[in-house]
């Protein structure tokens, strides 16, 4: 199979050769280590030699200072305008709203005044064909939605003012839709799938209430896969923490695969997730970056990694249970991963 077949076969719950699978995005500082590791000179050659099948692409979104779409709203009363340093805890441009009508005095940016057609198309067209694209959108609209008042403020709107956390959200989804509309003409046909999510849960609960979430929340969820599949795209959704309680919202919104399966966090590990919910979803991740991944030896990785493989015979996407690959992975233990899950059985 080539590595999009894959990708297709295990999201769909097919047969496939092997598990599809995907280094995440290491942060740049862990970059080097990795390259040395192998011997290669690009994050491409690496994942040619470790025979990953997914080819992540971030949207080319140019507003200063971030230049990313994850941080398209400077909404911080205190900001930087750094994006690694980011918090949604400070107090936001809606701090102390609470008419609905006055949304629209923060100055929304418009997503086609940053973003380009030509280097959409250009981002996705250098991917080798025979890779899953998967487009890196993230559209959190409820984190945006916190960082717009800061997070206490936030919550304690949903409660006090539902009206006016109801507005904000809306219109943060708005610019998402728009945004990826524009991202998903300029691909066209070279796109597979999307990666979009919001952080919903801790290492033991979630961090707003279920029903919460499906009042202010999953609409939105619900509207931006739907946009994603009018488009011919399978959705990723990612959320970190114990949300278990949600997967069942979050099959019914129509996510096509659960991301990361952060596996130490509550009722979050492969055995409990197959034994749940196996059959009705797929699922990315699996891998525990917390624990096993910074601390193990990399014939611990690769025990485990099989053990998934039998857990899953398709339907995992094995990957780290973080996108994000950081600094304290030992190389080797990447390298542990992707043998056990690229082995031939």
């Amino acid at each position: 199979m080539t590595h999009k077949e894959r990708f297709h076969a295990t999201i769909e719950r097919r047969a496939v050769d092997r598990p599809a699978c995907w280094l995440g995005q290491p942060v740049s500082e862990a970059v080097p280590p990795l390259l040395r590791h192998f011997g290669v000179q690009t994050v491409g050659e690496l994942k040619r030699e470790l025979g990953d099948d997914v080819y992540d692409v971030d949207v080319p979104y140019e507003h200063p200072p971030s230049n990313h779409i994850a941080c398209a709203f400077d909404f911080a009363k205190a900001s930087g305008g750094d994006y690694e340093e980011r918090s949604l805890t400070v107090p936001g441009f809606f701090e102390d709203f609470e008419d609905p009508a006055r949304v629209e005095e923060f100055p929304w940016p418009d997503p086609r005044e940053h973003m380009d057609a030509a280097r959409c198309r250009a981002a996705v067209d250098t991917v080798p064909p025979d890779y899953a694209v998967l487009g890196v959108m993230w559209s959190a609209h409820f984190q945006d939605a916190c960082s717009a008042f800061g997070m206490e403020n936030a919550l304690m709107t949903m409660i006090e003012c539902p009206e006016m956390f109801q507005a904000v959200i809306d219109r943060i989804l708005r610019f998402y839709l728009e945004a990826n509309a524009f991202f998903y003409e300029a691909a066209g046909d070279r796109l597979d799938a999307v990666l979009i999510g919001n952080d919903f849960g801790s290492q033991d609960t979630l961090i707003v209430s279920a029903e919460q979430l499906r009042r202010f929340v999953f609409p939105g969820t619900r509207k931006l896969i739907e946009q994603a599949h009018a488009h011919g795209l399978k959705v990723i959704h990612h959320s970190c923490g114990a949300i278990c309680p949600l997967l069942p919202d979050l099959i019914e919104c129509g996510a096509d695969a659960i991301h990361p399966i952060q596996a130490l966090a509550k009722d979050m590990s492969a055995e409990h997730l197959q034994t749940s919910f196996g059959g009705k979803t797929a699922f990315c991740g699996g891998v525990d970056a917390q624990n096993l991944l910074v601390n193990g030896k990399p014939d611990e990785i690769y025990r485990r990694v099989s053990e998934l493989r039998k857990l899953f015979p398709t339907g995992l996407v094995i990957s780290p249970s973080h996108e994000a690959i950081l600094p304290d992975i030992p190389p080797a233990n990447i390298e542990a991963l992707f043998s056990a899950a690229t082995a031939v059985e």
